[in-house]
């Protein structure tokens, strides 16, 4: 696809911002779009997006592909490779609303699918990935956006709050909901490298710059995950599912492990917990993230939130009753909630954890 866009260069903007409902009371999209549209100067019209959990309760039972298409001819390879990898429930075009903001839109389909259980090799979930990761690196002009249950990721090229009024988010309900206005530094802007990213239920929004790309990159390779976006959120979206799916690490390890702690911090620590993050560090040396960056990670039970060691980039949280806010700035949070329980910074390599709550789960 064309780009019509020209590439500037600020190295801390990017907005992110996330809304959980404990409880897993649905609220309309309407309310997020609202909040990342406060932090218009922090994007500059190359890429805004969304993700959303509890959007499809009609086929929560169904794999969800939302798939970005830019020409027929990807499209029709990507349909006859469903139809034989999978058992298609539906497929239909994500709905959009006509708009003079956004330029040029590619081909955007969701289709809902079931596994074929005779294909399985070790797990459904290794099996959607695998195809995912087929789609995006075999198939030219296809690129899956999202691929979970009861979720979705939307996402262009435009700021974001021109993104979800053309994907008309006002008319969906949602439990959690994370969303990214994007100021790209070093990667091109295209409508699969907007964020958020996705595998499975994982969605990743991220402002900053991750110098470490290569080296993640080759150790996920390792682990048969192949990197096609070309940016550095996509190993970070790749490192979570590895690090807590297939490694069933806690996500208080996945902090320590993505912001881990420094060699002179260790040193200072008592002999168990200094042989614990040595330990850590030497294992997992090829998924630390080296540079500036601030993330919200979200699945279809948390929302997690993480700044690098030395917090070069802003992220604040907030909680009003059963509502957890995680944003780049508290003037987001507060245009949708005036007045929160609790506000407090990030600090330096320590996660803020939502959850839903387990009668609700």
């Amino acid at each position: 696809m064309k780009n019509n866009y020209i590439k500037e260069k600020q190295i801390s903007g990017c907005a992110v911002f996330g809304i959980m409902n404990q409880s897993k009371e649905k609220f309309c999209g309407d309310k997020i779009i609202k909040a990342i549209s406060v932090m218009h100067e922090r994007s500059n019209g190359l890429g805004g997006g969304f993700a959303a959990y509890g959007i499809y309760p009609e086929f929560k039972e169904f794999w969800c592909f939302h798939i970005i298409y830019e020409n027929e001819k990807g499209k029709q390879k990507t349909e006859e490779y469903i139809e034989k990898n999978f058992l298609l429930e539906k497929k239909e075009k994500i709905p959009t609303a006509k708009s003079d903001k956004i330029i040029n839109p590619p081909l955007l389909w969701r289709y809902f699918l079931k596994e074929k259980k005779e294909n399985i090799i070790t797990t459904v979930e290794d099996y959607i990935v695998s195809n995912v990761m087929y789609i995006n690196s075999k198939i030219p002009d296809a690129f899956v956006a999202s691929s979970g249950k009861n979720m979705g990721i939307f996402k262009g090229v435009g700021y974001p709050e021109d993104i979800g009024k053309f994907f008309r988010l006002d008319e969906y309900e949602g439990y959690i909901w994370t969303a990214h206005g994007r100021f790209p530094t070093n990667s091109v802007a295209w409508w699969g490298g907007a964020h958020p990213f996705g595998l499975l239920d994982w969605s990743i929004v991220h402002n900053g710059e991750i110098s470490s790309y290569g080296i993640n990159k080759r150790y996920l390779e390792n682990f048969d995950y192949q990197c096609s976006f070309f940016t550095d959120t996509e190993v970070i979206t790749y490192l979570v599912d590895l690090i807590i799916r297939k490694h069933n690490l806690s996500f208080e390890t996945l902090a320590n492990i993505l912001a881990a702690p420094l060699w002179s911090d260790i040193e200072r620590m008592n002999e168990e917990e200094k042989q614990f993050y040595t330990n850590l560090r030497i294992i997992y040396s090829s998924a630390l993230l080296n540079g500036p960056f601030a993330i919200i990670v979200a699945n279809s039970e948390i929302m997690f939130g993480l700044n690098d060691r030395i917090k070069l980039r802003p992220l604040v949280s907030a909680i009003k009753d059963d509502f957890l806010f995680i944003s780049s700035e508290e003037c987001a949070i507060r245009e949708i909630c005036t007045s929160p329980d609790k506000v407090w910074r990030t600090k330096v390599g320590e996660p803020t954890i939502g959850r839903i709550n387990k009668k609700n789960g």
